[in-house]
């Protein structure tokens, strides 16, 4: 059976979430000191602390040392005089979750219910940490660059907090994976994950599809609809592109996260609703709120945990594992064995990839299309392939020279510049290598009776 302990200094609030608890099958413990807490941590070690801020030996975040050194113990702080630096401070440390006085036992309840074992999720961020060392993924992510390390260092730490994370990145760069990724390795991971892109839906519509509509409230409402945050309860909302959301909503997207409450369109009934919410933006939230597109206080509670993805361009070798990648599910979707050119690897891993991985998966689609079996320069865009500007040695043909003649000048050029590399030859010139070697060897028959004529 879980256990609990309650620290509070209030007896009647320490006396009721220890039925509460109790109630929802847990043994629980009470104390209303860090003292107190202390001792009954070292005779037996909680699933779960619930955790007033305000107790009379000291602050209730002294206590998140001592948990801290004991695994598997999470924390939800209570406190009656909440404040953004608090919750922030709170939940950087440790804290899985941060709860305003008058307590909402639903809330609780909630909370209890999602009580997982945290050495179950720590056991997974383990697992996926060996699965990144074998294979290069880490939940719905794939790559090895140190730059990407950071960001599974990051998830890991965040992932099975209550905390809200504003993910920033270039368009393409893969937000909504690290979202449900946060998601898979949260306490929340066997309710819903919802993602909702901001930008994609009409102002019109925006709140009745995020807040849901009573029938009647509006034209064209012939039905109740249920909205994102009620269908979401429990789980995760991932708010993409958060920046394009109305600013007068955003007035009441800042009020859920601060009480867990909100009204349907042409309702005077609040729901209460327990959700997470990750956010997402491809601008710079401090220049959003500058130009009037983010509110300040909304950014504040959104960007709890800061979360930056590097660009593709900054990932190194991850590219080439990428395009593998997307390649190998095309292959097994489609039933081929089509296989990348070395040059193409080699052109994909220096080109800028403005459009990031999207771009990527874009383009590898595209070029499994263009190809037969391999997939060579030309079936590349042209921002990569065969039309882009020539690099290396060059040499001038003189006008009224046979075709013949250039053309054996750029074969054995060509397998110069390559150090007798018969296969990246043929490749490079776009013919096949049997023709290669039959021109070869008709340019030696050539030589040869030459020679013998002189």
């Amino acid at each position: 059976m879980p256990h609990a302990l309650i620290v509070d200094d209030d007896s009647d609030t320490l006396n009721a979430l220890a039925e509460l608890v109790r109630l929802e099958g847990f043994t629980a413990d009470a104390a209303n000191s860090l003292q107190q807490a202390r001792i009954s941590m070292g005779r037996q070690r909680p699933d779960v602390v619930l955790l007033d801020l305000t107790l009379p030996d000291g602050d209730g975040m002294d206590l998140f040392e001592d948990i801290e050194s004991r695994e598997n113990t999470q924390i939800v702080l209570i406190t009656g005089n909440a404040s953004i630096e608090t919750s922030v401070q709170a939940l950087r440390l440790g804290a899985t979750d941060y709860l305003i006085k008058p307590i909402n036992f639903k809330q609780i309840k909630n909370i209890l219910a999602r009580v997982a074992r945290p050495g179950d999720l720590k056991s997974e961020i383990h697992t996926l940490r060996d699965e990144l060392r074998r294979l290069g993924r880490f939940g719905h992510l794939m790559g090895s660059s140190s730059a990407m390390q950071v960001v599974y260092d990051q998830i890991g730490r965040v992932a099975p907090t209550a905390a809200t994370v504003l993910i920033t990145g270039e368009s393409g760069t893969g937000k909504e994976l690290v979202a449900q990724t946060l998601h898979d390795l949260s306490n929340r991971h066997k309710f819903p994950f919802l993602a909702v892109n901001c930008g994609a839906i009409s102002p019109q519509l925006i709140e009745s599809e995020m807040f849901g509509h009573e029938k009647g409230s509006f034209t064209g409402a012939t039905r109740e609809h249920k909205g994102h945050f009620e269908r979401a309860s429990g789980g995760t909302l991932f708010l993409d592109e958060v920046t394009e959301m109305p600013v007068e909503l955003q007035v009441k997207l800042l009020r859920i996260l601060e009480t867990g409450r909100f009204m349907r369109v042409g309702s005077d009934r609040e729901i209460e609703t327990d959700v997470r919410v990750i956010a997402a933006t491809n601008r710079n939230p401090e220049e959003a709120v500058a130009a009037g597109k983010l509110r300040e206080d909304l950014l504040y509670r959104l960007q709890v945990f800061p979360l930056q993805l590097p660009p593709l361009r900054n990932r190194g070798d991850d590219v080439e594992q990428l395009a593998l990648q997307f390649l190998d599910v095309l292959n097994a979707k489609e039933e081929q064995r089509k296989t990348f050119s070395k040059t193409v690897l080699d052109k994909l891993k220096v080109y800028n990839w403005p459009g990031n991985v999207r771009e990527l998966k874009n383009v590898v689609h595209r070029a499994f299309i263009m190809a037969n079996e391999q997939i060579d320069l030309n079936c590349l865009p042209a921002e990569l392939g065969v039309s882009a500007e020539p690099k290396g040695p060059t040499f001038t043909v003189r006008v009224g020279c046979s075709i013949a003649s250039v053309e054996q000048r750029l074969i054995m050029a060509t397998l110069e510049e390559y150090s007798g590399n018969k296969e990246r030859v043929a490749e490079t010139l776009g013919i096949s290598l049997k023709t290669l070697y039959n021109r070869l060897h008709e340019y030696e028959d050539r030589e040869t009776a030459t020679a013998e004529l002189n």
